[in-house]
């Protein structure tokens, strides 16, 4: 019952992907009889890249992951992690600084370690990091901030803070409970000398029963987020931000629904040098790379409702009063 079950899921999954690839792909709205407004087309070209950009790295991140699971095992990662839950923080921030990944690859990768026995406010900080603190990262923001360097060192330096403080919150809520979701691709095998051919096959397998576990909520945050992106008035948004709270709290909106890649979220950033405070940029900066709409459902799919309300409430307030006080104390 339960391989009939998981089968149904997938075929769902799969049938509901082509589906809709197939109504804003293959479709074209100048052949059909009737008239379809601007706005929906603009729905369908934003949902398109938001998926096209997303999903090579959903994949490469499942693959990492697929990788992880085969290869590396449960008593590894135990020995390899510092026994000190504080000093553990700093080796998740220096696997962050190493990693070049961004927000959507980094999430089944984090899965998968958890699941291998890192701590979790440690996968947390890799989890928040990584997608800010690598180094395509640091050298985007450097090509689109290189005349204001002052928000180059800021965002990732404070970045480093919010790292440090998300991984001591989830500690002390979290110690020693468990807040992962079981899926369908969680059972794990431990693999002799002998079965080392049949591994690839067992990678392969892995990765597409956990890219179809994800993909339909990164279809449904996509959707969302286009839905988002097309009726939203940023006009009205811009009007609200005059002072740095309001500023930075309507900038870490726009950079929650706009759902940008970490790689490229500073090009756009820069296009609002004129309109907002260095503190509302700062915000932007700091809070896309960590949380957005489109990330939101994949987290759902991952980790426990408690955990996700708990990530989004810590890392918003955090960047939140963060940007507040560089815009105090800065100006």
């Amino acid at each position: 019952m339960e391989v009939i079950q998981q089968f149904a899921r997938r075929s769902f999954s799969i049938l509901l992907f082509f589906f809709l690839l197939y109504c804003f792909i293959l479709l074209e709205p100048d052949k059909l009889s009737i008239s379809v407004p601007n706005s929906l087309l603009n729905v369908n070209t934003i949902f398109l890249s938001i998926l096209l950009e997303s999903i090579p790295f959903i994949m490469l991140g499942i693959f990492f992951s697929s990788l992880i699971d085969l290869f590396i095992s449960d008593q590894w990662m135990t020995k390899w992690i510092v026994k000190n839950p504080y000093g553990a923080i700093g080796s998740a921030l220096l696997i962050s600084i190493l990693s070049p990944v961004c927000e959507c690859a980094v999430i089944p990768v984090v899965r998968r370690l958890i699941q291998k026995g890192m701590p979790l406010h440690v996968g947390t900080v890799i989890l928040v990091g990584a997608p800010i603190l690598n180094p395509i990262v640091v050298l985007s923001t450097y090509y689109a901030f290189s005349k204001n360097l002052e928000l180059v060192y800021a965002r990732f330096g404070l970045a480093v803070v919010i790292c440090i403080i998300t991984g001591l919150m989830m500690y002390w809520l979290f110690r020693k409970q468990s807040m992962l979701k079981e899926s369908t691709s969680d059972a794990r095998t431990e693999y002799t000398p002998q079965q080392h051919r049949n591994r690839l096959r067992s990678i392969v397998t892995h990765a597409i029963e956990e890219f179809f576990d994800m993909g339909r909520y990164l279809i449904a945050g996509a959707f969302i987020a286009s839905l988002f992106q097309t009726f939203l008035n940023r006009g009205a948004l811009a009007e609200l931000g005059t002072s740095d709270l309001s500023g930075s709290a309507v900038m870490m909106g726009l950079a929650f629904v706009l759902s940008l890649c970490s790689h490229a979220d500073a090009f756009v950033a820069s296009t609002f040098a004129g309109t907002y405070s260095h503190a509302s940029l700062l915000s932007f900066l700091l809070y896309g790379p960590m949380l957005d709409l489109k990330n939101m459902f994949v987290y759902a799919a991952c980790f426990k409702k408690r955990f996700v309300i708990a990530f989004f409430l810590i890392i918003s307030a955090s960047v939140l009063g963060i940007a507040w006080l560089y815009g105090v104390i800065f100006g």
